[in-house]
């Protein structure tokens, strides 16, 4: 009977839990196509090589929506119970709450250590290919990567430079110079105009260049000797259009998923992220350490270190009085020390800007590091809010329990983020940071079972007017009972 009731839960639950996995991921990877648009337009990307990196990045959004499918499907699923009555038939019949939850609580249990692998293994690597892709796609416009004034030979086979680039694209340029690059076989040509513009091809292996009112210089005598090249000067041909295809094939279908990128701590499993995290360590204790000595040295640079067993003891030297001196001395003087107070405060500006950046680093691989484990708690955490919620507002469907369920979400992301920043700031231990949010978390979840168990009617609206009554009829006003005859 228990293993009929078993599967008919387990089942009533994986009906919502595949549907809403289902559009939250859709949600997130909109969420990533309107963020990372502006990089695939123009970049002559095939749908297939598109389709795999929005693969890539969907991967990585599923620590974030694992847990919050897992909240929803189970106030979803409780609701329905305690809707249609099921919860309380099951009580009937001497079936507690506890045993209902059971199943599902395993279910959540096997989720959350599916998502520590899945974390710790697979997500790492799908890391490194979608950063490296997008890296890689950047480099695959050569217009975006063009710096005004300077040569580039980003394009295959040519050395360009544009004096100045502007568009909303960058596709409009001015002053132009295309050099064809060469052997000592082969015909020199360079290209000059006024102004021209990227356009779109029909082919996307190829960049396609519109140019106006400009000239084409080439060099048809090429490696014919000296006596060939005197009598026939090299040929300039005007233009007011002309229209050149650069075969970019090589940047776009060999480079774009070239691993350039492999120094990261996103692409690191737990245990290779500890050692990542003890040379953070070192580092940060050996920047301390210098740090002072340095500062110090600066501060005051007269005074010279001593060894700690020299006994001897310098005599201090006597102290300048400003008051004495006198005429271009004293203005010397005051220069020197305002340089020195002024060289100081440059040195702790410094120092502080890069105190930050470790502090900041180092908090960023903890944190990281930690969620891969924390992020699977939460999956039972919120499992044990989902069903308990459930089973008390016994409201099933997609409208009362959507919204809890985004709510607590809600919550719990602004938390998430709120600690990190703190954190990165070195206002907070990064590993606490990293596990407050479920620390939060739990004792209400465990409140909320608690709730569930004792059959509160926490969502009671007359329970709470009766809770108040004491205080409204203080500002309520009496009527006297009247009799109608």
């Amino acid at each position: 009977m228990l293993k009929i009731l078993d599967r008919y839960i387990i089942k009533t639950f994986f009906g919502p839990f595949f549907f809403i996995f289902s559009v939250l991921f859709f949600i997130f990877i909109v969420n990533i196509i309107w963020v990372q648009l502006g990089q695939f337009m123009g970049k002559g990307l095939s749908y297939w090589q598109i389709l795999k990196l929005l693969f890539y990045l969907g991967v990585n959004v599923i620590s974030m929506v694992l847990p919050l499918t897992i909240l929803l499907a189970s106030i979803m699923s409780f609701g329905e119970f305690g809707e249609r009555y099921e919860l309380a038939a099951m009580k009937a019949a001497g079936i507690p709450l506890t045993r209902v939850m059971i199943p599902l609580l395993g279910i959540s249990t096997a989720l959350a250590i599916m998502l520590f692998f899945f974390s710790n293994n697979i997500i790492p690597d799908f890391q490194k290919k979608a950063k490296n892709m997008l890296f890689n796609i950047a480099q695959t416009k050569p217009a975006i990567n063009f710096t005004p004034g300077q040569f580039i030979d980003q394009i295959p086979g040519y050395m360009v430079k544009f004096d100045k680039i502007y568009g909303e694209n960058g596709e409009n340029i001015e002053g132009v110079f295309v050099h064809k690059k060469a052997n000592a076989y082969e015909n020199q040509q360079s290209v000059v105009a006024e102004k021209g513009k990227f356009v779109p091809a029909a082919n996307k292996n190829f960049l396609k260049l519109v140019l106006y009112n400009g000239y084409v210089f080439e060099d048809a005598f090429a490696g014919k000797g000296d006596n060939v090249r005197l009598k026939q000067p090299d040929q300039a041909i005007k233009f007011d259009t002309l229209v050149s295809h650069f075969d970019i094939s090589e940047i776009i279908n060999k480079a774009i998923e070239k691993e350039q990128i492999t120094d990261d701590y996103r692409f690191q499993t737990y245990n290779q992220l500890d050692g990542t995290i003890a040379k953070n360590k070192k580092d940060n204790k050996q920047f301390f350490d210098n740090i002072g000595a340095e500062v110090l040295n600066q501060t005051n640079s007269v005074i010279t270190y001593m060894d700690k067993g020299n006994k001897h003891k310098v005599a201090p030297k006597t102290q300048i009085k400003l008051d004495t001196v006198k005429g271009e001395k004293k203005l010397e003087i005051i220069y020197n020390s305002y340089s020195r107070l002024d060289n100081l405060k440059s040195t702790l500006e410094s120092k502080k800007n890069e105190y930050s950046s470790n502090v900041k680093y180092f908090s960023k691989v903890v944190i990281y590091q930690q969620r891969i484990v924390a992020y699977s708690v939460t999956c039972i955490i919120f499992f044990l809010i989902g069903a308990s919620l459930g089973s008390i507002i016994r409201k099933g469907g997609m409208g009362l329990p959507v919204i809890i369920a985004i709510v607590i979400f809600i919550v719990f992301y602004v938390m998430n983020v709120g600690v990190e920043n703190m954190s990165w700031s070195g206002k907070m231990n990064p590993y606490l940071a990293a596990w407050l949010p479920n620390l939060i978390l739990l004792p209400f979840g465990v409140w909320m079972t608690y709730k569930a168990l004792t059959d509160s009617q926490l969502f009671d609206a007359e329970k709470y007017k009766a809770l108040f009554k004491p205080i409204t009829k203080r500002f309520t006003k009496s009527k006297e009972h009247q009799r109608y005859q």
